[in-house]
């Protein structure tokens, strides 16, 4: 059966235009200022490790502001439709958009101020918002009762949630009341949790369902999703236990974990890909095909940080591949089929069908947005390596230009949509 029949009777599963939209919209402003925040702290990248500034704003900028918020808006809205159960209430995810636009700006200005009580009350909000994700999206997979393998990524996903949202709680209160015994091995944890944790697993879990509707294929059985999946569980375990012990070959033993599951997914991809009726997939997966071969360098740069290596940069490393290189390039790759085909089951062209999606779909803005995120992507690289700072800043700039033009793309679908008659 081709993955994309679970969209059968989604009609009546079907949020208001404005919900996840508005997600992706705000999401796209956050894009921009977390290229700018990058710009500003150029100078602590190649040799960051954590603590108050700038940099620290512009990665929550980015994983608060630009992923979770289109995590949210994707989710509220492809998972009733994939698992077939509606939502239980629209109201409480308009309330999760503000209580989440509204943490990450007070977070950040904490930040980057190292301003504890804005830091406090930031860091409170986005817990409230995690807090009303979390009990949406479980009611609505415990009530599942089709796609299994994709509803157990979700719950994992939510555990690692959990994890990561309960240890930034504390590092926020930890700058002010110095409590904890090990305050940078739980930071790492805390972002290891919320990158292959939550966003991570989600991204597994989303593609298993995404990838083969766009290119219109079958999907090869369930094993390799299971397989994945607990590889992944497999290695968030492991990453928990070594946050809090010392025991020899623990975090070589995460990292192979890690990469067996990216290895499974990555492989698992391209055999849909080959398979699928439709092979002229367009710019979108350029970026979701670059996305991948980011998330295998960064799991072989994860395999180099349990021993002494003479690379000083390679935390540095790690985390730009897996957030900006993996993370980012994924998300607005696949934010390119996402947002017109939401809009495409939400409007009615003439005769009373619904548009194409390549109707939907302008092409400069997105040809913009690759060309400055590609360029990015590899001044920013250049920077950390040598290191320069000044490279990076260069590749902030035109990283911040494609993220204009990106956001471009998503205002001129949701403008077009709140124009569309009967939609709301």
């Amino acid at each position: 059966m081709l993955a994309g029949s679970f969209l059968g009777g989604a009609g009546d599963r079907l949020l208001p235009a404005s919900i996840p939209f508005r997600y992706f919209c705000a999401g796209s402003l956050f894009h921009i200022a977390a290229w700018v925040g990058l710009f500003l702290g150029a100078g602590d990248l190649a040799d960051f490790t954590g603590g108050t500034g700038l940099l620290l704003a512009a990665i929550h900028l980015l994983t608060l502001g630009m992923f979770a918020m289109i995590a949210f808006g994707a989710a509220f809205q492809l998972l009733p439709v994939a698992t077939r159960q509606p939502l239980a209430a629209t109201w409480p995810a308009r309330l999760c958009f503000w209580l989440l636009g509204g943490g990450t700006l007070v977070l950040s200005f904490g930040m980057a101020q190292t301003n504890i009580f804005a830091l406090n009350f930031g860091a409170a909000l986005v817990a409230l918002a995690f807090a009303v994700f979390v009990i949406l999206t479980a009611d609505n997979l415990r009530r599942a009762g089709a796609l299994a393998i994709v509803a157990a990524h979700g719950w994992l996903s939510l555990l690692a949630l959990v994890g990561f949202v309960g240890l930034g709680l504390a590092i926020s209160l930890d700058f002010e009341f110095g409590f904890l015994p090990n305050h940078q091995a739980l930071a790492y944890l805390h972002m290891m949790l919320a990158t292959f944790g939550f966003m991570g697993v989600l991204a597994l879990g989303f593609s298993l369902v995404l990838v083969p509707m766009f290119a219109l294929a079958r999907a090869p059985g369930n094993w390799p999703g299971i397989l994945q999946l607990g590889f992944a569980a497999t290695a968030i375990a492991l990453a928990t236990i070594n946050s809090q012990t010392a025991l020899p070959g623990l975090g070589l033993a995460t990292a192979l974990a890690a990469g067996l599951s990216g290895g499974i997914y990555i492989w698992h991809m391209w055999h849909i890909l080959r398979s699928g009726m439709r092979k002229r997939l367009g710019l979108s997966f350029v970026l979701i095909r670059l996305s991948w071969a980011f998330l295998a360098a960064a799991l072989l740069v994860g395999l180099m940080l349990p021993f002494d290596q003479p690379l000083e940069s390679a935390p540095a490393l790690f985390g730009f591949l897996a957030l900006v290189g993996w993370l980012l390039t994924f998300l607005t790759g696949i934010l390119q089929r996402i947002a017109p085909f939401l809009a495409s089951m939400h409007s009615t062209g003439k005769g009373g069908l619904p548009p194409l999606m390549s109707d939907l779909t302008p092409d400069l803005p997105l040809k913009l947005h690759a060309a400055g995120h590609n360029a990015a992507l590899i001044l920013c690289l250049a920077g950390i390596l040598w290191p320069m700072p000044l490279l990076v800043q260069i590749g902030a700039v035109s990283g911040a230009a494609g993220a204009v033009a990106y956001a471009w793309f998503i205002f001129s679908i949701a403008n077009r949509l709140r124009r569309q008659p009967g939609t709301s």
